[in-house]
């Protein structure tokens, strides 16, 4: 008899080899997607996206933003494929992210963009899908099969092609990124996210927060602890956190705080701060010198770039999502009522 989560636990344990794949086989398809770009000389960027690639393209916004100095937004499909509009995308690259690359609503939001004068690049771990096919360049991920519901491995291939993508539009060598698959054996290995999992087994309510590079990380690991689970798992930047939301913490409300080395660990000080104060129960993925009396911690390398660290951030998580579920009697293998491809009309 299968165990239950063995699908989730095998596919977690694969992501260094996956991401290995992608530097090692997938470096090529960068070099043709630059060119594309170089010749279409893109004025602003829009990013497309459901679910977990959603989480993807909001880390792609970031890197846009700071590495190019382009302005990047995140697509309301709904807008082309529920209202019919007709925007003008002269001088937009569009780039849609999917795991399945069958989402009907971005394959036709695509279509429409495309239409519209968009150049388009599909982002996705399934090449001869409906979305890389109505894009002018497809990206494969390379992730490999996925046969868990709740991704994993498929997301942080997703963060690696994303950042290989712009690096590479920046004039990098990629160098910077050879050495995470090594970085994502350790982390795997160590096993942080299932150590501290059954501290959190009855939990029916938390928070997550980061800032910066770091967002993304918690807005997926929400996701997956819902997903998994069936937690209240609210997910917010730092910066929001500290207005209204702040009023809800108290220790029945754990927070995980996804804390980077460098600039965006420093911006979030001052909420940290004030969770000390409240007398939050907080556990820290990160810098734990920001928060040195938090009630848990998870480390990480501190000599990964902030701009490449989630594609580490996440697998603690992904192991406490699966713990997680594992404990409270579920099967993270069969959520229930969700389905690999998102069908969103």
């Amino acid at each position: 008899m299968v165990e239950r989560g063995a699908t989730m636990a095998t596919e977690i344990a694969e992501q260094p080899r996956s991401l290995e794949r992608l530097l090692r086989e997938g470096r090529e398809q960068f070099a043709a997607a630059c060119r594309l770009i170089e010749q279409a000389d893109p004025r602003f960027v829009l990013l497309a996206a459901r679910g977990t690639s959603d989480h993807a393209a909001l880390y792609a916004k970031y890197l846009i933003e700071t590495r190019l100095g382009l302005p990047a937004g995140l697509v309301s499909a709904s807008t082309l494929t529920v209202y019919g509009s007709e925007p003008r995308y002269d001088g937009v690259l569009w780039i849609a992210l999917s795991q399945s690359g069958g989402s009907p609503d971005l394959v036709e939001s695509t279509e429409s963009a495309r239409s519209a004068g968009a150049t388009t690049i599909a982002m996705t771990n399934a090449a001869g899908s409906p979305l890389a096919q109505v894009a002018d360049l497809h990206i494969d991920v390379m992730a490999g099969p996925e046969r868990a519901v709740a991704a994993t491995k498929s997301y942080t291939s997703e963060l690696l092609a994303s950042w290989l993508l712009i690096n590479a539009w920046a004039g990098g060598d990629g160098i910077p990124a050879m050495a995470l698959p090594e970085h994502a054996q350790a982390v795997v290995e160590q096993g942080a996210g299932l150590e501290v999992a059954p501290r959190y087994r009855f939990v029916e309510r938390l928070v997550t927060t980061g800032r910066g590079f770091a967002y993304p990380t918690a807005r997926e690991a929400a996701l997956k602890l819902m997903e998994t689970s069936y937690l209240a798992a609210h997910a917010f930047s730092s910066a929001d956190l500290m207005h209204g939301p702040l009023a809800m913490i108290d220790e029945d409300r754990p927070v995980i705080a996804v804390v980077p080395f460098g600039a965006g660990g420093a911006a979030m000080q001052p909420v940290l701060d004030r969770l000390g104060e409240r007398g939050a129960d907080l556990l820290v993925e990160g810098d734990i010198s920001r928060a040195p009396n938090a009630a848990a911690h998870i480390p990480l390398p501190d000599d990964v770039a902030e701009d490449l660290a989630p594609v580490l951030q996440i697998i603690p998580l992904q192991q406490l999502a699966y713990a997680m579920a594992i404990a409270r009697g579920y099967d993270p293998d069969a959520p229930r009522g969700l389905r690999k491809v998102t069908e969103t009309l």
